[in-house]
This record gives structure tokens, C-alpha cells and sequence, in this order.
């Protein structure tokens, strides 16, 4: 097992970093009179700075989560927590990340902005994760592994011992990405975080908690990586309406879960469904809030849909998913909406011969 030492990884300029500071660090508590931050006086509701370290959020989300608020950082929304994660670890030009195919494409948009070289392992044509392939393309420059679990666009959840494997192996941090935990009944991994000091979770609020407009993010790990990306974050990153509308709709759990078990109901009629229509030829095994379906001509069917007013995303062109859409479990409304237009457009697609156009 290789020994992890966090200052080893981090860029010099950021471990030399002096961060910026506000007379509001220095004081806790509600002060009678401020005058320090250039603020407007007159009161709107909304002419004061938020808390930077959105303390009374944290308090909430480690509630929720079973997490220590020393070992969280909330963002502005997940991609600022992966965002930071790069430019605090990966020196450009030089380091490099390893991530996987298929998988969420935002990590090679983050490490082109960075300058960062991103190296991708394949997944096996089952969409299981083979650790050595991803062991394989790591180096002394390795700085972040970034592994989707549930994944983006598959759905389904990476095994536990082939990341427990890399987590074991590299001295590099891992960063795995449970945007989709929620809707899984396998476990997470925010109960090992202080058996990996390697380990960072990130996750979001946007898909089971229903707050993708309020744009929040969590990063979990351990107190000295959190000290880093807060040492680097913008002053005031969250802000004061995102802040106080997310401790609302924490405090909603026992909604949330029945959200989620309507959600997860919903998945399984529209497997049952989708599985006995002509032109689908597979409906791949789910641990997320969306099932990706192989039929016959996807692209075809995206755009025909696109013309009915109903929005899927097209996977077809990436690796393991030719033909692939992949869709979203929306309301009961929705879902029947999606079905009824699709058994259509499918059976359309049945009728065609190899030489009719798409063109109607």
C-alpha cells in the first residue's frame, strides 16, 4: 500500500498561499456595527455578505450526512468542489488525472481548462471497473482519480473492492462521485473516509434533494485536504439565498425519501415498459435516477422525440453505448408522456425500409 502524504500532492504555490481574508474571520458572533466590508448600510434583506463558511448549512448537512463539518466543503454546486480539486493538486503541464470511459464528461472539460492531461481507462463492455487498467496509467504525476459511482451515463455502481483496490494502491487521491447515491442501495463511501486519507467524496444537492437551481456541491475528506480547498475557494462562494433555502429543504427528509421511493417506483415501471417495446434492445441494469436504453436507431429516435417537445440525452456516441439514449425518471405525467410518444416512434422505425430518409 502506498503511504499518503497530502503535502506531497499539493502545488507549491497553493501550500505557500497566503488566502484572502476579511475582518470577518476574526469575529464570531452577531455584531452591532458593520463596517468592514464596504457593504451598503440600508438594510434589503440582501445587502450584506453571506457567511463565508456557510456555518449554520454545515451544521444541517453534517446532521444529514453523518459527517463531521471539519471534514466538509460545500461549493457552488459539485463541479466548483471538482474545479478546486484541480487547481489546488494538479500543477499544469506537468500532472495528470486518470479517470474512466464511459463516464461524466466534466472531468475532461475541467482538466483541458487547467491544462491538465487526462488520461482514461476503459471500462469493461459490462461497464464493471478493472483496477489494474486504471492502476496501469498512473505515474509519479498522478494527482486525482476521478471514478463516478453510481456512473454517468451507465448507471450503475462501480464495485467496491476494484476501488478499494486503487485506493490501496496509489499515493494519488481518489475522488469518487456519488451524484447518484441516493437512488442506490449499495453503500457509499462516506463511512470510509478515515480508513483511506487518500479518499475524497464529492456529492451534490441537485438530484434527490431537488436543488439543481440553488447550485450546491459537497466535498467530503479528510480536515487537512478540506483545509486546502478552502485556503483556495472564492471569499464568499455560496450565496446568502442558496444558503438559507438548502437548510429549508435539509430539513424535508422524510419528503426527500419519499420522493426518492416514488423516483425509484417510477424506474422500474418504465423498465418493464420500455423492455417489451419493439426497437428496444436493451434496458442496462440501473443504481441511478435514469436508465440507459440500446434501441434500434437511437439517433433517430432522439430527434424525433426532440420534435414531440420531450428532451433525452443522446449516449450514442460514446464508448459501450452505441444506439444509447439515456432517460431521465421524471413525474408519473412525464414518464407516460415519454412512453406513449416512444412506442410510437418506434413503431415507425419498425415500418421503415433501409431506403426511407429521416427526412419527413
Amino acid at each position: 500500500m502506498n503511504r499518503f502524504d497530502v503535502n506531497r500532492l499539493v502545488r507549491k504555490n497553493v501550500s505557500g498561499l497566503h488566502p484572502y481574508t476579511s475582518a470577518r474571520d476574526d469575529f464570531s458572533g452577531e455584531a452591532s456595527v458593520w463596517l468592514d466590508a464596504n457593504e451598503s448600510p440600508y438594510p434589503s434583506g440582501y445587502n450584506r455578505y453571506p457567511d463565508p463558511w456557510q456555518r449554520e448549512l454545515k451544521k444541517v448537512v453534517s446532521a444529514v450526512k453523518g459527517v463531521p463539518e471539519e471534514k466538509l466543503f460545500i461549493g457552488n454546486g459539485s463541479d466548483e468542489v471538482l474545479d478546486l480539486l484541480f487547481r489546488a493538486f494538479c500543477e499544469p503541464r506537468l500532472d495528470n488525472v486518470v479517470t474512466i470511459r464511459p463516464g461524466y464528461g466534466m472531468y475532461q472539460v475541467l482538466a483541458d481548462v487547467n491544462d491538465v492531461q487526462c488520461r482514461t481507462a476503459d471500462l469493461n463492455p459490462d461497464f464493471s471497473l478493472d483496477p489494474e487498467k486504471v492502476l496501469s496509467l498512473t505515474d509519479d504525476h498522478t494527482r486525482l482519480i476521478l471514478l463516478c459511482s453510481p456512473n454517468n451515463p451507465t448507471g450503475n455502481a462501480l464495485g467496491p473492492e476494484a476501488i478499494e483496490i486503487i485506493l490501496k494502491n496509489t499515493g494519488a487521491l481518489v475522488v469518487v462521485d456519488e451524484a447518484y447515491s441516493d437512488f442506490s442501495d449499495k453503500p457509499g463511501w462516506l463511512g470510509k473516509l478515515s480508513l483511506f486519507p487518500n479518499l475524497v467524496v464529492v456529492q451534490t444537492l441537485s438530484k434527490a434533494w431537488g436543488m439543481a437551481a440553488l447550485r450546491l456541491g459537497l466535498g467530503f475528506a479528510g480536515e487537512e485536504i478540506i483545509r486546502i480547498l478552502n485556503r483556495i475557494k472564492p471569499p464568499y462562494n455560496v450565496n446568502l439565498l442558496s444558503q438559507q433555502e438548502a437548510i429549508k429543504q435539509l430539513k424535508q427528509v422524510q419528503k426527500t425519501k419519499e420522493q426518492i421511493v416514488l423516483i425509484l417506483q417510477e424506474k422500474e415501471e418504465m423498465r418493464q415498459a420500455l423492455e417489451t417495446m419493439p426497437g428496444v434492445k436493451k434496458v442496462f441494469p440501473s443504481d441511478a435516477n435514469f436508465l440507459l436504453v440500446e434501441m434500434k436507431n437511437a439517433t433517430a429516435v432522439y430527434e424525433k422525440l426532440l420534435r414531440e417537445g420531450i428532451v433525452v440525452r443522446n449516449r450514442s456516441g460514446i464508448l459501450h453505448c452505441a444506439s444509447c439514449l439515456r432517460i431521465t425518471i421524471g413525474t408519473p405525467e412525464e414518464n407516460e408522456r415519454l412512453l406513449s410518444e416512444l412506442k410510437n416512434v418506434l413503431q415507425q422505425l419498425q415500418a421503415w425500409t433501409p431506403e426511407t430518409t429521416l427526412i419527413e
